[in-house]
């Protein structure tokens, strides 16, 4: 999976970082890699630890997923 968050408020407004790795959705909880971003977060590397909360089996509509993310930034 290759993910980018976008920061559109507060002090790291228009900076980015990307979390790319396996995700194995019903396995919790499960690490994926920070592996760069833009701005505030260029060159940045870190972890984020996901956990899934609900998922609705029959539609796959509706999913929530919990995101504590630890980065180090320069």
């Amino acid at each position: 999976m290759v993910f980018n968050f976008a920061l559109t408020q507060g002090k790291y407004k228009g900076s980015s970082f990307c979390l790319l790795g396996r995700n194995p959705i019903f396995t919790n909880p499960r690490e994926l890699a920070i592996v760069g971003g833009t701005g505030a977060f260029r060159f940045s590397r870190g972890y984020a630890i996901l956990k899934t909360y609900y998922m609705d089996m029959q539609t796959g509509a509706s999913t929530i997923v919990e995101y504590d993310v630890y980065i180090r930034h320069y």
